[in-house]
Parts: C-alpha cells; sequence; structure tokens
C-alpha cells in the first residue's frame, strides 16, 4: 500500500513539473512574420551569413510557427525548411508547423551577381508571403554563400521573369521536395573516402622529394648550411651529416635538406624561428631542432588588421609567432621524420596547399600557458599523419585550413588535440588524444567537418562540436569529464562508444537538429546533460542494461527511453529505479505526456533504444584505458 502512495504521489509531482513546460498553441490569425532577428535561426553556418552580410548578399529565408514551441523557427535558406519540416524529429520535437512565412523577392528589384549570390536594389529590400501562397524558383544560377538557392515571390509574373533571366522552373510549396540526398552521416561518409583518397595521393607526390640528387654535402663542398642554402641547385638536395648546424635562416629554393636522423641537429639561436622555407616544393627530412624563440604572438612587419575584427586578429596574430619551421608559400612540400623541441610552435604552414607533415615528433612545454601550437595550419589544405606531439598549447591547430586532413597521430598533455576554428570540410581520423582540455574542438561556425575513429581519454571533454552539416563516427571517448558535447546543428552522431565519462554525452542547442543513433553511451556516471530547448528525439543507440524487453525480436526495447528524466536517469545506479520505470503510474504518465501537446520538459527521447550494444568492433570489455588513450 505504502509502495501505491509513493507512486501516485511521484505521478502527481511528475506531471506538475511537465505541465510547467506546456506550450499554448499559437493562433494561427496572430502568427505574423516578424522580424527574422527575433528568430531562433538555423540553416547555414556563421561563416556564409557573414559573408552575405559584408558582400550585401541575400540569403533566401523562411520563419516557421510550430505548435509545440513558444519561440519562432527561423532559417537560412529555403531548402533548410524544407528539409527540417521533411523529418519526423522535427514534429516530436517542435509540434505541427501552424504557419510559414518566406521571403518574397517579387518587388525587391532582384538582381545576381557574376558568382550567381542574390542582390536587392528596393527599399525595403524584401517582403514577407505565406509559403502556400509563393511562387518558387528552382534549379536557377542563383546562389547564397552556402550553396544553389531556391528563390520566393508572392506572384508567378514575378517568377517567371526570374526563371526566363536566370534558369530554373516555378513550383508551389506543396510541389517542393526536402531535396536532400541522404543523411549527413552518408554525405560526410563519401567526403571522408574522398579526402582520404587526396591525402593518399599528396602523400605519395611528396614522397619524390626525398629522392632528388644531392648538389651540397655540408662539411664536404660547401661549409655551413646557410652556405649550401645558398648554392645548392632547384630541385637538389642538400646533405647534413651526422653533428649540429647553427641556423635561424630562409630558404627562397625549391631544395630538399636532408639530414641523418637524431644525430644531425639544426639549432637557433632561442630569438625566432629556425628556418624558414618559402620554396614551392620544398622537403626538411630526417633531423631534429632546438634553439626555438619563445614569441608566441609575433605579427609580420607588413601586416595590419586590415577590419579589426577578431577573427583577422587571430589570423595575423598567431600565424607570425616564432617556430622550429616556417612553411610560407611552399606549397606541396614535406616535413618527414623531423624531431623538434619547442617552447613556441613546431610548425607554421602559411598558404602552403598540399604540403604533408608525416612521423614527426614536436615536444612542447609542461604546461600548455607557456607553450602554443605543435603544427599551426592556415590557409593551408595540408596532410598530418603518423606523427607525435607531447605538451604544448595544441598539438594542431587550424584557421581557414577548409580540407585538411589530420590522421592517425598520438597527442597528450595539452590544452587542445585538434584545434579547428574557421575551418570546413576537414577530416581528423583514428588519432589517440590523452590528459588535454578537450581532444578534439571543432569550433567557429565550421561546416561539413568529419571526426572519425578518434580515441580520446582522460580529458576535460572528449570531443566538442560547432558549426553545421558535420558527422561524428565511431569514436571512443572514455574516462573524461564529457564524453562529447553536441554544439553542432544538423549533425550526426553515430557508431561511437561513450563509455565509463562523469557525463557521457552534453547537449545545449535552442533548435536541437542533430541525428543521433546507434552509439553506444553506457557505464558513465550520467547519460546526457542538457540545456534549454525542446525536447530531442535520439533513436536507436544502447543505454546498457534499461528497463524493458526487445517483444518483437527486432533489437529494440519496447518503451523509449528517457536519460535525462526523473526516474531513466538513475536506472544505471539504483535497482530501485529499474523498478520504478516499470511501475503503472509512470507508464501512465508516460501516456499522458505523449497524449498532451507540449507536455514536455528539454529532455531526451531515445523512441527505439537498442537492446544490444550497435558497436561491432569496440565494446566496454576490450576497450582499455592506457598511456595511449583507448586501445582496443
Amino acid at each position: 500500500m505504502r509502495v501505491n502512495v509513493v507512486l501516485a504521489g511521484l505521478a502527481v509531482v511528475l506531471a506538475s513539473a511537465s505541465l510547467a513546460f506546456a506550450v499554448s498553441p499559437a493562433d494561427t490569425a496572430t502568427a505574423q512574420p516578424v522580424a527574422f532577428s527575433d528568430t531562433l535561426t538555423t540553416g547555414m553556418t556563421g561563416v556564409d551569413i557573414r559573408q552575405a552580410d559584408v558582400g550585401g548578399y541575400e540569403i533566401p529565408r523562411a520563419e516557421v510557427f510550430y505548435s509545440q514551441y513558444q519561440y519562432i523557427v527561423g532559417y537560412y535558406g529555403i531548402e533548410a525548411a524544407l528539409g527540417a519540416l521533411d523529418r519526423d524529429a522535427t514534429t516530436q520535437q517542435f509540434g505541427h508547423p501552424l504557419a510559414i512565412y518566406v521571403t518574397d523577392f517579387a518587388d525587391a528589384g532582384v538582381d545576381l551577381t557574376d558568382d550567381g549570390l542574390l542582390t536587392v536594389t528596393s527599399d525595403p529590400e524584401v517582403d514577407w508571403v505565406e509559403a502556400g501562397e509563393a511562387f518558387f524558383v528552382v534549379d536557377s544560377a542563383a546562389r547564397t554563400p552556402g550553396g544553389p538557392a531556391i528563390v520566393p515571390f508572392d506572384d508567378r509574373a514575378s517568377a517567371a521573369r526570374f526563371a526566363d533571366r536566370y534558369g530554373g522552373t516555378v513550383r508551389r510549396w506543396d510541389e517542393l521536395d526536402a531535396r536532400e540526398t541522404g543523411s549527413t552521416g552518408e554525405r560526410v561518409r563519401t567526403q571522408v573516402e574522398q579526402r582520404g583518397a587526396w591525402a593518399d595521393r599528396a602523400v605519395k607526390k611528396r614522397e619524390d622529394l626525398l629522392d632528388r640528387p644531392v648538389s651540397a654535402t655540408v662539411g664536404e663542398n660547401v661549409s655551413t648550411l646557410a652556405a649550401a642554402v645558398r648554392t645548392a641547385e632547384e630541385n637538389s638536395t642538400i646533405r647534413l651529416p651526422p653533428g649540429t648546424y647553427h641556423a635561424n635562416l630562409t630558404s627562397e629554393k625549391s631544395v630538399t635538406i636532408r639530414g641523418a636522423g637524431d644525430r644531425t641537429r639544426l639549432v637557433g639561436d632561442g630569438t625566432g624561428t629556425v628556418l624558414t622555407l618559402r620554396g614551392e616544393r620544398t622537403a626538411l627530412s630526417n633531423l631534429s631542432i632546438a634553439g626555438v624563440g619563445t614569441n608566441n604572438t609575433g605579427e609580420p612587419s607588413n601586416a595590419s588588421v586590415a577590419n579589426g575584427s577578431w577573427d583577422e586578429t587571430v589570423r595575423t596574430v598567431y600565424g607570425y609567432g616564432d617556430a622550429a619551421v616556417v612553411l610560407d608559400g611552399a606549397k606541396r612540400s614535406l616535413l618527414s621524420d623531423v624531431t623538434i623541441e619547442t617552447p613556441a610552435s613546431g610548425a607554421i604552414v602559411r598558404e602552403s596547399d598540399g604540403t604533408v607533415i608525416r612521423d614527426a615528433e614536436v615536444d612542447g612545454t609542461d604546461t600548455w600557458q607557456d607553450g602554443f601550437m605543435g603544427v599551426l595550419a592556415m590557409n593551408s589544405r595540408i596532410v598530418i599523419q603518423n606523427s607525435t606531439f607531447t605538451g604544448g598549447r595544441d598539438a594542431v591547430y587550424t584557421h581557414d585550413a577548409d580540407g585538411l586532413v589530420v590522421r592517425n597521430n598520438r597527442m597528450r598533455g595539452m590544452r587542445f588535440g585538434v584545434h579547428e576554428m574557421f575551418t570546413s570540410r576537414t577530416v581528423v581520423a583514428n588519432n589517440t588524444v590523452a590528459g588535454t582540455n578537450i581532444g578534439i574542438v571543432v569550433m567557429t561556425r565550421p561546416k561539413s567537418n568529419a571526426v572519425v575513429g578518434n580515441r580520446v581519454s582522460d580529458s576535460g571533454v572528449g570531443i566538442s562540436m560547432s558549426g553545421s552539416s558535420s558527422a561524428v563516427l565511431g569514436n571512443v571517448v572514455t574516462g573524461n569529464r564529457y564524453g562529447m558535447d553536441l554544439g553542432s546543428q544538423r549533425s550526426t552522431y553515430e557508431h561511437n562508444l561513450v563509455y565509463g565519462n562523469d557525463v557521457g554525452l552534453r547537449t545545449g542547442t535552442i533548435v536541437p537538429t542533430n541525428e543521433v543513433t546507434d552509439n553506444d553511451i553506457i557505464e558513465n556516471d550520467r547519460y546526457v546533460t542538457t540545456g534549454r530547448g525542446p525536447v530531442r528525439v535520439w533513436s536507436g543507440n544502447y543505454w546498457g542494461a534499461i528497463p524493458g524487453r526487445d517483444r518483437d525480436g527486432d533489437g529494440t526495447i519496447e518503451r523509449s527511453f528517457r536519460p535525462t528524466g526523473i526516474v531513466d536517469s538513475a536506472v544505471s545506479r539504483s535497482a530501485g529505479a529499474a523498478t520504478l520505470a516499470r511501475s503503472p503510474a509512470v507508464v501512465m504518465l508516460r501516456q499522458f505526456e505523449t497524449a498532451v501537446p507540449g507536455l514536455r520538459a528539454a529532455d531526451v527521447i531515445d523512441d527505439r533504444p537498442r537492446a544490444e550494444s550497435a558497436q561491432s568492433g569496440l565494446s566496454p570489455s576490450n576497450a582499455t584505458v592506457g598511456d595511449g588513450g583507448v586501445s582496443p
């Protein structure tokens, strides 16, 4: 009797708590467009939006009023709105769309630049029209910084004139489709293959730089390295026998500088960069470097911060400090088998597309605040692989380095392992990271990044993502304070093992649009923590032994699982919670929540939790934490 009273009381408490989050459906008659800045926006990266703002370009937009969400959601791009409205999860999270408005370009004097970007000449520039009343031009020459654009008008004649001038066809709202070619995960998997193939080709092509004929041997036909750099022939090798060579010099030539392993040492005077390489197809191989200066915030003598923006300041300052090696305009170059001891950066790579850094060792400062970057890639699509980074600030820092590949490296004891800023379409794969503040962090409005097969342990956060349209696939995060921070939008998190962390996953985006599926989120002190926003609907994850049965034999539990709920969040720590989760009172409350619109807190719900692990290659029984991270 006492148990029934407790359960009934709990049901009342939980129902009351849920009612506090109920949202009254909006009256469609009063659902009128608002200033777009007053909406919760999604649909494009901040980089794309900023590029449009700075250039004076227009982005077609949509505003959607949902029945179970108190905020208006603004979409940059009609395609983004279509994609969201086509997903079942959107209805589960926000309710049904009550009103949809799109920008109207009929009276805006719309035109296209030579690059297809939209401009307008009228004031006011654009108006709003109900989506069901609008006419849309698809497959025209119109673009936004993020890709092709669907352009809406409030009358067929205006749409037809635009299509006659710029191509495309005119359609109504109900004739449009989501124009999605599969999930983000599928698209980024294709990107991983393509980027990996590009990296393989780059590595192979750089190998011939190690086979150039020798034109100078220091100590034989030339006395110093500086003299060898002055006299060496282009496309030849400068050979450095075992010994110590004083550097702090610059090479403008396309040459290979090759030592005899660790017995060949380049030593600077401790006041600047040891070696600056500016010739395309330059190579540095088989030697060690020390004597680097300590300046981590240098600035080129001819540089200025053109617009005073924060990102330009960072780019200018970060990219010009002291380093063991600076590659400046040295496209298609190679650093191979180089060992670096540095209080500043190891290698700074500026404007040097196609460069490969492999089999390197960078030993930074014991305290990260005193050091800087192992490799700093700026405006350079490069490959960093099979290298070891210890100490310093960040092992790999990237800035406007779209398309680079960071793979099969080992990183330990720094602030961040991989730190991407303003960098998109990258692959960070199969790296082992341990003992950091954040193992892998992708930030500052990027898109289409792939974080695949990495192992992060003993860190504050294993993997932290922002931006959009990215994929986090097949990673192992264990023994961290937070396993993963899901701060991105329209991204896929799939087949990851999140094991033994204080908190498995942390999510806080106000407009939840991520796909979280087929992950193992097990034996964490807490499954998930979340911030404000509507319910986040995930599907098909394995949460360990949870209440419920696989009655249909399809591999899923017959009841949904709420890892942030009052009851379900405790099932891994308390047998009593598992019993309570099956109680009639809690079952009744769940049915009530499902039936009443808006009666759900800003929680996480897995609507099809798995009965068994989703991972075929990794499990808690064969994943262990060691000095190098996690190993199967």
